[in-house]
């Protein structure tokens, strides 16, 4: 029986462009993203660059184009978060028949924007979640095997009893070698909202 939902954020509750980034600085004039900025951009994400060093990096490496413009770009591929999704959500921790869980790769910048964006929705949109895990936070990136491990761990959880939902299979992965019940939600055609409809969820 399921008694956790660990959710993912990004293309689960707020809509993604991932392309986006890459997209806007191709039109400032960068034609390719190296190695060096996905090293950078994935310790960004495990907190042990600051926002202000990781921005001094990247405009190291991108030298022609301003600060304003790069964090433009970074944010870019942030969209949308559909009020039915939050309606859902809220719905499901006032039933209080789980205990629910986020658990996201992102970065200081993108919570900023987020926040900014959000105003008050935020808040309340956090308050739904029992334990709020951003990776830059807790210093630990799915897919590494250790922050499941940790999620578990602190909340003295079953792998069995938990149910984790992530748009991309190498996540979803790694949980499910742990044991712990999946779903690697596809974006483009199907939606949080249709949790209850998951066989693994339901069995």
């Amino acid at each position: 029986m399921i008694k956790n939902v660990v959710f993912d954020f990004g293309d689960v509750f707020i809509n993604l462009d991932k392309e986006a980034t890459v997209n806007q600085l191709q039109k400032l004039g960068i034609d390719e993203i190296s190695s060096e900025m996905v090293y950078i951009a994935d310790q960004f994400e495990l907190g042990t660059l600051t926002s202000q060093e990781f921005m001094s990096k990247c405009i190291t490496l991108f030298p022609s184009i301003s600060a304003n413009d790069f964090k433009n770009a970074w944010n870019a591929i942030l969209k949308d978060f559909p009020l039915y999704r939050f309606d859902f959500l809220k719905s499901l921790a006032n039933s209080k028949k789980y205990r629910l869980f986020l658990l996201s790769n992102t970065n200081a910048i993108h919570i900023s924007w987020i926040q900014k964006e959000w105003g008050d929705l935020f808040n309340e949109f956090k308050s739904f979640f029992e334990q709020f895990y951003l990776s830059h936070e807790i210093h630990l990136r799915k897919p590494s095997a250790e922050i499941y491990k940790f999620v578990l761990d602190e909340n003295k959880l079953k792998a069995e009893e938990t149910f984790f939902i992530d748009d991309l299979e190498e996540n979803t992965r790694t949980a499910k070698n742990l044991g712990i019940k999946v779903w690697n939600i596809d974006p483009f055609h199907e939606d949080v909202i249709d949790l209850f409809l998951q066989k693994d969820f339901i069995t």
